[in-house]
């Protein structure tokens, strides 16, 4: 005997449950469906820094999606898992972490002693992320998860490290870099976040030598004055073109620099005279290299001024720039201080603005390797959806700089370089070496720096699946079907894993990149811990329930963009969760255990609304499987919402509750089929989107069915279509709808029975009201239709028109004429009282004037309401004579 499904649906004790239940089937294995097509989703690895945020469920929710539909359109889907080590973020996380509970630095502590910690820092946070991820319902092969710096992708690094040194794509050198003084490591370009500040450009007198002439230049930074090592002019500018080749003094330093000409300088910016500081500007730096100018690095790591920086050092480089300042005023060199609003680069961490410098790092050399990966999507080996977003990746790369990969961290992939004690001689190879090449020394010294998180996470698409091993899941899953990710690392991270997969596997590493946007509160604002506006997912989960979650992160989302988290939205996914269940209990306490035995029959006894049902539901699969190939996740949820509840739910079910409770068998046991057979396929095109819920009521359902995991995804199928029989269908509810309607905006009663007149219909539409007046007597209270001529027509006729026939429902039917006008004069005299009131405040200029605004516009609203209300009962009123 079939268990009964209980009253209320509790998903708190269904996820945990269901979710443990696939776990211990393997049914998020690819191997479920070992001879299907591959289809891949590696999962862009949360960094271990803390718990999962809104972005993460939203991230996950659409790859969870995609993984589902395809599992069950048959391939073998691997969602892969995975964590990110977070070189920087980490570090910090565990710096602080050490501080609060042992009172000491990392440094105090040791290179070892600080990795230990760190290493127990991501054991627990692996842990909890992936327990949140599992909250969510996410169907990653857990088996397979990997870690950035797992022994696997650890290999990976250090021999793609090395390909790229032996062939010529990462140096070592002195170039000017990010750097960030707080965390104390260099910085790629991606990483550094603009945005602009008010600030001041002080314009300073250069004395030349030997001469009364002064040359002014202007700057926001004037600490950076300190490592000046020469002063530009454009070689047009005839203004300074006597001054090309002679000697300026620096103020404060008295340093003699190189007055020269370079088409670098835009003559019509400011004074066109430009301070050369080629240790701390990137632009400096490249005129610095056309000059052959001296670079002076006058900054220490933590942004104070250094032993270079005469009597400023010491002192931090903000304090540095107020002495400074004080000081050019006092020799009479500053000649002006402007306001001025300026881009400053920051951190992507910490925020902290960073410095330019110039310092000793390793380098990948980009533009002969960012070539092909612009060919790449050029071509459309890799497509974005949607397409507008590789305009900011081809920017990124046509005007790609070499990538700045060395750290100065503990924390992430020591950097396979090794110096000889001996002689220095670097060797770069995939273990220390034995003797050194050049002396034969067997004593070497490992770079003490690591490489930038996202060099390992550029490797990300194969270094998961066992690369650089030639695995079956290398052959298998490589390329990856679709990246899904957010708009804001499109640089970061996508740029790097096209040209690292293009360099190591000759292939783009996906077909797709799926760019969503970013979830944002209410107002639109992003979320964050400073805002106090971050929506735990974990406790919408315990409050709702995951599926509610999904499918409010789900429904009305777009590729590309932003979506608003509103509670009604999910107020409403909870609502359809329970209108699903409660549908299901009804369908079910009405069925027997065998009911899918009796397709064949039931589909030699269809009725017009069987065939609709079975039409709209053909149609719908083809529109869901179209929009899931597309992307199109947001538009597929909300059809499917408004089929299971308008179409299923709110019509078809109606439609045949007569039949239920009739005497006609053939007739019941064909509605019973037909229910059974559209929430059963229904609930298959809702798995992806809400899993839990669909599963659980699958459990119910009569006869022996596939878990909803692995069932086969519903097709369009030619034998269910059945167009006539829609088009029928939709006449016969457009005319209950305007019945129903009328009879809302009437007050009348559902026992309230009227006769519905229609007037003249062409003899096709007659035959079909009469044929199946059972849908008008059940679901509109119509106690029979009557074919009338246009001239019987009564004045208390109210008239509708469907599809351009005439209907009519006669007012005295509906209600009592002297009781309902009694009813109508005292709403109106109760408005009209209400009316005064509000029109007495809002024509009281005081009331206006000093009410707080939502007050006044409350009011307002009011009045606007009371009026409408009023028109439409003096309507009524006349309607009857009055």
């Amino acid at each position: 005997m079939r268990k009964e499904m209980s009253k209320v649906y509790e998903p708190k004790d269904v996820e945990k449950k269901i979710y443990r239940w696939w776990e211990e089937k393997g049914y998020f294995k690819p191997e479920v469906h070992d001879d299907g097509k591959p289809f891949t989703i590696i999962m862009p690895p949360p960094n271990i820094t803390g718990e999962l945020h809104m972005g993460h469920a939203f991230d996950g929710t659409l790859q969870d999606v995609l993984t589902r539909y395809k599992r069950m359109q048959g391939y073998a889907a691997l969602w892969l898992p995975g964590m990110d080590h977070a070189s920087i973020a980490t570090e910090v996380k565990v710096v602080e972490n050490i501080w609060e509970t042992e009172g000491v630095t990392k440094e105090e502590l040791g290179r070892e002693a600080f990795l230990d910690r760190a290493w127990a820092w991501a054991a627990k946070y692996r842990d909890r992320i992936r327990e949140q991820t599992k909250e969510l319902g996410a169907s990653c092969d857990w088996d397979r998860e990997r870690f950035t710096m797992d022994e696997g992708c650890s290999e990976a690094v250090k021999k793609t490290f090395v390909d790229l040194y032996n062939d010529g794509y990462i140096y070592k050198g002195s170039r000017i870099i990010n750097w960030c003084p707080d965390c104390k490591t260099a910085l790629s370009d991606a990483e550094v976040e603009y945005s602009e500040q008010d600030g001041h450009l002080w314009h300073i007198r250069y004395p030349i030598k030997d001469s009364d002439e002064v040359l002014v230049v202007a700057t926001t930074r004037p600490e950076t004055m300190l490592g000046d090592t020469g002063v530009a002019v454009n070689p047009e500018d005839e203004r300074y073109q006597h001054l090309v080749g002679k000697t300026a003094i620096l103020p404060l330093m008295d340093r003699e620099m190189p007055i020269v000409a370079d088409d670098y300088v835009d003559m019509s910016f400011g004074t066109g005279v430009v301070k050369m500081t080629p240790a701390h500007d990137p632009n400096d730096y490249e005129v610095g290299q056309r000059h052959n100018l001296e670079e002076i690095n006058i900054l220490n790591e933590d942004g104070s001024i250094n032993e270079l920086g005469g009597s400023y050092a010491g002192l931090d480089r903000y304090e540095a720039r107020k002495k400074i300042v004080a000081d050019l005023e006092a020799l009479n060199l500053l000649e002006k201080v402007e306001d001025h609003l300026h881009n400053v680069g920051g951190c992507y961490r910490c925020d902290t603005a960073i410095e330019t410098m110039t310092s000793e790092q390793w380098f990948v050399q980009m533009q002969p390797l960012a070539a092909p990966a612009i060919d790449a999507v050029k071509n459309g080996d890799t497509k974005f959806v949607p397409e507008r977003f590789s305009k900011i990746y081809f920017n990124w790369m046509e005007n790609i700089r070499d990538w700045c990969i060395s750290r100065q961290l503990w924390w992430g992939h020591q950097i396979p370089a090794y110096y000889c004690d001996n002689c220095g001689k670097t060797i770069v190879a995939l273990e220390m070496p034995d003797t050194c090449p050049d002396c034969g020394s067997t004593r070497f010294t490992q770079d003490e720096d690591v490489l930038d998180t996202w060099f390992s996470s550029a490797l990300w698409p194969f270094s998961t699946l066992g690369w650089p091993q030639a695995t079956e899941d290398v052959q298998k899953f490589y390329p990856n079907t679709v990246l899904v990710t957010g708009y804001d690392i499109i640089f970061f991270w996508v740029a790097r894993m096209i040209f690292m997969g293009l360099y190591q596997k000759g292939e783009v590493p996906f077909a797709d990149v799926y760019i969503h946007g970013l979830v944002r509160d209410s107002q639109g604002r992003k979320m964050s811990k400073s805002l106090g506006n971050g929506i735990d997912p974990l406790e919408i989960i315990v409050d709702y329930s995951a599926d509610a979650l999904r499918f409010t992160l789900m429904t009305g989302n777009s590729a590309g963009n932003d979506i608003r988290w509103q509670e009604d939205k999910l107020l409403s996914s909870r609502n359809f969760l329970n209108k699903i269940w409660n549908a299901a209990r009804f369908v079910l306490m009405n069925t027997e255990e065998n009911i899918f035995e009796y397709e064949a029959e039931a589909m030699q006894h269809l009725e017009i609304s069987d065939k609709w049902i079975l039409s709209r539901f053909n149609d719908l699969c083809t529109d869901i499987t179209e929009n899931m190939d597309r992307y199109e996740m947001g538009i597929a949820a909300s059809k499917l919402y408004d089929f299971t509840w308008n179409e299923y739910c709110d019509w078809y079910i109606e439609l045949v509750k007569f039949r239920l409770y009739g005497d006609d068998e053939v007739s019941k046991k064909t509605a019973l089929f037909v229910l059974n057979k559209v929430l059963l396929e229904t609930l298959r095109l809702l798995h992806p989107f809400i899993p839990f819920i669909t599963e659980e009521v699958n459990a119910f359902l009569p006869g022996k069915q596939q878990p909803m995991i692995v069932a086969p995804w519903p097709t369009y199928q030619e034998a269910l279509s059945y167009p006539q029989e829609v088009k029928k269908m939709a006449f016969i509810m457009e005319a209950i709808k305007h019945i129903r309607n009328m009879r809302s905006e009437k007050d009348v009663p559902h026992s309230k029975k009227a006769v519905l007149y229609v007037a003249q219909p062409p003899v096709a539409v007659q035959e079909m009201l009469e044929t199946y007046n059972n849908y008008f007597i059940s679901l509109a209270s119509v106690s029979e239709i009557k074919m009338i001529d246009p001239s019987e027509v009564q004045e208390d006729f109210i008239s509708m028109v469907v599809e351009q026939v005439e209907m009519f429902i006669s007012l005295d039917d509906l209600v009592d004429k002297e009781k309902e006008i009694q009813r109508l004069e005292k709403e109106k005299e109760k408005l009209l009282k209400e009316l005064q009131r509000v029109e007495g405040k809002l024509n009281n200029p005081q009331f206006v004037s000093k009410a707080p605004e939502k007050v006044v516009a409350a009011e307002r609203e009011k009045q606007q309401g009371y009026a409408q209300t009023l028109t439409k009962v003096e309507e009524r009123l006349k309607a009857y004579g009055q």
